[in-house]
């Protein structure tokens, strides 16, 4: 009898998954998991709650009766993007002195909602905010992660950290003047239960302000990310121990200067202090010379989506001459530099990630992500699986949550995208996500 009762007791524990949540199946398409396996052809994902409960193929894996079942014939199959530096209190507005002033009272309840909405739609399932007033993000972030409104996973800094903030930024800009303030300001963050600490203009600070700054949050278990715009930038943070760097940098300077390389080639060798992460955020750049004569896309309508029409026609207006736009003033010398520092830094030993800064001028969150895959596939020669891995998996292991997300594997939520075609060959084709799965809900 005991021997039945086991018996009895563990078919129960077998079955009693499928009997508890739906079981939904995604049949048929070719997978690109986010691992370094190889596509899976006729892949079956099984998704139960809001995590994959298995993967595999139509030959090793059934579909239990009475699962929803979804086609993905003829579609590749992708974990959801991630964006790696997005701000979603900008949507691409070419003045932000006016933007500031006229909607910084908008944040919570229209501007940010409506950028999350955006990139969640563009099948990006997780995204990290670089620069936000504090309040509003959290606020955000936490609606998002209740199901009160869509938007990717976030992961945010709040404020930036700088020497000073720039005159009517200090909503979103934090000052330090001594390494003690430094502390005190990063600890504030933390208690406020930011993701990660976003520090610029370190050049500016002296080198005890900018290590109070990397222990502190260190201290607290936050990752520091720098701007990497200017060399001094670059040799503070890395002296400081900064976990990564965000943007392309230096000007007009045709590559990175030897000593800088040096330094990341050392600070990469150094395993025992893990991945360096670099985000390039080289997409607005490196498209701006073709966009400002090309810029049909100013006229499409998914960056709409969520904003009042007062707002939409207010971004339009100040797009009105894209070849005035102060931000881009210096692109046209940068952009022959661009490709060399690309290739320094994959070069170097840095691991880069797929970010974009969107949200700048011109650069909606509607169509940012895909934009910088095409440059790095089509224009910087980065093979796509590499790509696609730098927006899935990489991301997830820099934010320390690769246990949840970052592939499409079992146990993982279920955070998926499928795009018609074979986006292998043709990454472009993710400027149409055709398939939306985040935590097992299907959003698109």
């Amino acid at each position: 009898m005991r021997a039945v009762l086991i018996w009895m007791l563990t078919t129960l524990a077998l079955i009693a998954p499928y009997a508890s949540a739906q079981v939904t199946a995604l049949v048929g398409g070719t997978l690109v998991d986010g691992t370094l396996r190889e596509p899976i052809e006729d892949s079956v994902i099984l998704i139960e709650g809001e995590r994959i409960r298995a993967v595999g193929t139509v030959d090793t894996l059934p579909v239990p009766d009475g699962a929803t079942v979804i086609s993905t014939e003829g579609m590749t199959v992708l974990p959801g993007l991630w964006d790696m530096h997005v701000h979603l209190m900008i949507n691409g507005h070419a003045d932000y002195d006016h933007w500031d002033r006229a909607y910084l009272d908008r944040q919570r309840d229209v501007i940010m909602p409506a950028s999350a909405k955006q990139l969640l739609l563009a099948g990006v399932t997780g995204a990290r905010d670089l620069g936000a007033p504090l309040e509003d993000i959290l606020a955000v972030r936490e609606a998002i992660r209740a199901g009160r409104i869509p938007g990717p996973t976030l992961f945010v800094s709040g404020p930036f950290i700088q020497k000073k903030p720039y005159p009517g930024t200090e909503a979103f800009r934090w000052g330090v003047d001594s390494p003690a303030d430094a502390r005190a300001k990063v600890a504030r963050l933390a208690r406020a239960g930011v993701d990660v600490i976003k520090l610029i203009d370190q050049d500016q600070m002296n080198e005890a302000e900018v290590r109070a700054i990397v222990d502190e949050a260190h201290r607290h278990g936050l990752p520091v990310i720098a701007h990497a715009h200017r060399p001094e930038e670059i040799r503070r943070g890395l002296r400081a121990g900064v976990d990564g760097f965000e943007h392309t940098g230096l000007g007009a300077a045709p590559e990175y200067p030897e000593d800088i390389v040096a330094l990341l080639r050392e600070r990469t060798a150094n395993m025992a202090a893990g991945p360096l992460f670099w985000t390039p955020t080289i997409e607005g750049l490196y498209n701006f010379p073709y966009t400002v004569r090309h810029h049909e896309h100013i006229d499409g309508t998914a960056w709409h989506e969520g904003l009042p029409p007062g707002i939409v026609a207010d971004i339009r207006q100040s797009l009105a001459h894209p070849e005035r736009i102060s931000y881009f003033q210096q692109t046209p010398q940068r952009w022959p530099t661009l490709k060399r520092k690309f290739e320094q830094l994959r070069e170097s030993g840095a691991l880069l990630l797929v970010g974009t800064d969107s949200g700048i001028p011109m650069k909606f969150h509607s169509g940012s992500t895909w934009n910088e895959l095409d440059v790095w596939v089509n224009r910087l020669g980065v093979p796509p699986v590499d790509a696609i891995r730098a927006a899935t998996y990489w991301p997830a292991v820099a934010m320390k949550a690769d246990r949840d997300y970052g592939t499409v594997t079992g146990g993982k939520y279920a955070d998926i995208i499928a795009v018609r075609g074979d986006a292998l060959r043709h990454i472009a084709l993710l400027q149409r996500v055709d398939l939306v799965i985040k935590h097992g809900r299907r959003v698109k």
